[in-house]
């Protein structure tokens, strides 16, 4: 089902051609109202008129995260604050949280964007969706909570936690959608078997996974170990919250990117050139709709492609390729990138290897060392030691030939790794200690 036939399946001529209007808007708003966007684009000498392509958005500058720290709380901001009917912030954890806001236009845009996603993701208005994401600062609760609603389909508003209360409320309640992060879906299984429920015996259909990366072979365990479609989905707070882009139940091959509301870029992440369609770099994204936050050509830090294949779905927005990592959560180790998902994927190659695993990395006698920490199952645990032995040996050889780095397996029992009701720690990284 396509909730917004018209704009999702418009001809790529005429979406063009809105996107341009919509920009041109954007860049003179932001020109008049935000005094570090005016100040920027008069250092770099260029003025908001003179946007005549959509190619001429590349002469403008990259706005970074450090940018809206340094403008905190409020200095981003396109409107006055007597307009702005909801904040919300990152953590900030490495220093000021970034704070963005929305106008009551905003949130029903974001409730429409969500609906619309919601239903790539194969919702329906008939459908009831457990939304396990973590409500109040943190966009993604409220972001499917109101696209549920502007579905018109009735939502659950569980949020994170109170892990064997959610396993009831499923059994009970019937949900058929869950939206959550994908680790934190898994424990949810794991704690439904301890309580004698098989999470192949409720009622859902479509699991809606984000706010972490993950891979293809995470989407294959998901499937099976909870009997539904695993639909991947893409956000962030600076562009929006979720609903930014998401997978199509029919092909689930790249993400739609909703391009009547933001216009999607590739750079080298080290050169900030501009790449073509199926390459791969950072992925930069210039909002087009949004009123108290628009951000322009915002360095998302995310690493993937874009392309332009017609889907079956019949949407004709860009997809985008499943996010493979981020550029800080990148590990450089004896010279080689190193990225959580591609250790992931080699690991789920193994049917005794459960979700679960964590990267320690250390530095000793001024060599990097990478210990891969992965949970098996208890019947694999309970086995010999040899029989141990040879399987660390054998994934920590796919590793060095998959990536060219070494990295010592340690297979861990299970529920050894902490479980996290949100965003799963994938690193430990000591060198920053």
């Amino acid at each position: 089902m396509i909730f917004d036939i018209e704009y999702e399946t418009m001809p790529r001529e005429a979406l063009e051609s809105i996107q341009l209007q919509r920009l041109k808007a954007t860049l003179e708003r932001v020109f008049s109202t935000v005094p570090f966007y005016r100040e920027k684009f008069k250092a770099c000498g260029i003025s908001p008129y003179d946007i005549q392509t959509l190619d001429d958005l590349q002469k403008f500058p990259f706005t970074t995260k450090q940018d809206l720290r340094d403008n905190y709380p409020y200095g981003m901001f396109a409107v006055p604050m007597d307009n702005v009917v909801r904040i919300h912030a990152s953590s900030g954890t490495t220093g000021n949280p970034t704070v963005v806001g929305y106008t009551a236009r905003d949130i029903n845009t974001w409730a429409t964007l969500m609906a619309r996603a919601l239903s790539a993701g194969g919702a329906t208005r008939g459908d009831i969706i457990h939304n396990a994401y973590g409500y109040g600062l943190f966009t993604g609760g409220l972001g499917v909570h109101y696209g549920a609603e502007k579905l018109g389909a009735s939502v659950i508003p569980v949020s994170g936690g109170n892990t064997k209360r959610q396993i009831i409320i499923m059994k009970d309640f019937k949900p058929t959608i869950i939206t959550a992060t994908p680790s934190y879906t898994l424990h949810l299984a794991e704690v439904a078997k301890e309580m004698g429920i098989d999470f192949r015996e409720l009622s859902f259909k479509s699991g809606i996974f984000g706010a972490e990366p993950w891979s293809e072979n995470m989407r294959n365990e998901l499937e099976e170990t909870l009997h539904l479609h695993a639909i991947d989905i893409y956000g962030l707070s600076e562009v929006m919250g979720p609903g930014v882009a998401i997978e199509c139940v029919e092909a689930k091959k790249g993400l739609h990117i909703f391009e009547d509301h933001f216009i999607p870029e590739i750079i080298n992440p080290e050169t900030g050139e501009v790449l073509p369609y199926g390459e791969t770099g950072e992925l930069v994204f210039t909002t087009i709709t949004k009123e108290a936050f628009p951000i322009i050509r915002y360095r998302t830090r995310d690493i993937t492609s874009l392309n332009r294949e017609p889907c079956i779905c019949g949407r004709s927005h860009v997809r985008m390729n499943r996010v493979s990592g981020r550029t800080d959560d990148m590990l450089i180790i004896r010279g080689v990138n190193v990225f959580p998902s591609q250790i992931e994927s080699v690991l789920m190659k193994t049917d005794v290897i459960k979700p679960h695993y964590q990267l320690v990395v250390d530095r000793k006698d001024q060599l990097d060392i990478l210990t891969v920490n992965v949970e098996v199952s208890e019947s694999l645990f309970s086995d010999e030691i040899k029989d141990l032995q040879n399987l660390e040996k054998k994934l920590s050889s796919d590793i060095k030939e998959y990536l060219g780095v070494s990295a010592t397996v340690k297979l861990v029992e299970p529920k050894s790794i902490e479980r996290s009701q949100g965003k799963a720690v994938r690193v430990i990284d000591n060198r920053k200690k």
